[in-house]
């Protein structure tokens, strides 16, 4: 992947020069090294300070909510579909801009590299498929297809389904045996399995929204978290506020989410909130063939209505 990133500032600079864009989203270096950091450039001569590789977890198409200027936009598989949404919803217009696609091989699941050093990465490094790490227990390399974020095990379009250029050749698409196994695994589970499953899997929680905030689907002007008239949801950590947050976004993130995985990147306590998410986005598949973000001017299943939807799963 860092081989894409000379292509990737060729671009982004290109397009700052010639004043097609105002600005470009991209990803620099973080303050930690396991992760790195959105921005927004402005200067062509900033340009150098981008960066491309397996760290780059966050959706950048968050950033594009409501914009009114000209943008240049870095784009995985993921991000693409989401912007592709963004458009259907009217959240940003497809004129407004210039989509870098970057094929991607997946980003590293930054809990599964602090195991590996145990304890907090000091220092990361990547060459070709290899990762580098180092932390308590020493200098680790393993490669990335190791500890791959679990949503990249699963994705089905690791290449930009749009894009206005291209900063690398496409890669081969994966082709999993069957990509909804966890879903399966907590749906066979009896009552009170589930309920223990889901208690353990939010007993850290912290209501700190950093799930909410790292989303691209989450652009209410006022979430639900925060409305007092009426209040839906308590503002503290009560068990009952913790688990109707998340069942409750889960719920409007249905037909619209693309698993790209930015909600746990983004959690500092590692809550895997994907086993929400992924049951709706199998319910899509299973009852209306539907993936989210694959083409342009479609609306997602619950943003319309036909009068043969099928009803077997209402009861």
């Amino acid at each position: 992947m860092s081989g894409n990133i000379d292509r990737i500032k060729e671009i982004a600079r290109g397009l700052l020069e010639s004043e097609k864009v105002d600005v470009v989203i991209g990803f620099k270096k973080g303050t930690l090294p396991v992760m790195s950091e959105p921005t927004i450039i402005r200067k062509a001569s900033d340009t150098k300070d981008l960066i491309w590789d397996a760290t780059c977890r966050l959706n950048l198409c968050n950033y594009l909510t409501g914009r009114k200027d000209r943008i240049g936009i870095i784009a995985k598989g993921c991000d693409a579909r989401n912007i592709v949404g963004h458009i259907v919803e009217n959240k940003i217009k497809r004129d407004q801009l210039v989509i870098i696609g970057v094929p991607c091989t997946g980003m590293a699941d930054k809990k599964a590299l602090s195991d590996l050093v145990g304890g907090e990465v000091t220092a990361y490094a990547e060459a070709g498929d290899q990762i580098t790490v180092s932390g308590p227990a020493g200098e680790k390399t393993v490669s990335k297809a190791d500890v791959l974020q679990s949503n990249c095990c699963t994705c089905i379009k690791r290449n930009p389904v749009i894009f206005d250029e291209m900063a690398g050749e496409p890669v081969e698409e994966l082709s999993p045996d069957n990509r909804f196994a966890d879903v399966e695994a907590i749906a066979s589970m009896d009552a009170a399995a589930k309920w223990g499953y889901f208690e353990e899997l939010l007993s850290g929680c912290t209501r700190c929204y950093a799930c909410k905030n790292a989303c691209p689907l989450c652009y209410c002007p006022t979430c639900f978290v925060d409305e007092s008239r009426p209040q839906w949801v308590g503002k503290g950590t009560d068990p009952i506020d913790i688990r109707t947050y998340h069942f409750l976004r889960a719920y409007h993130c249905a037909g619209r989410c693309t698993d790209c995985g930015a909600c746990e990147a983004a959690c500092p306590m590692d809550i895997k909130m994907r086993a929400f998410t992924r049951k709706s986005i199998k319910d899509c598949v299973d009852n209306y063939g539907w993936e989210t973000g694959m083409k342009e001017g479609v609306r997602p299943p619950l943003d319309t209505f036909k009068t043969d939807d099928p009803e077997a799963f209402i009861r």
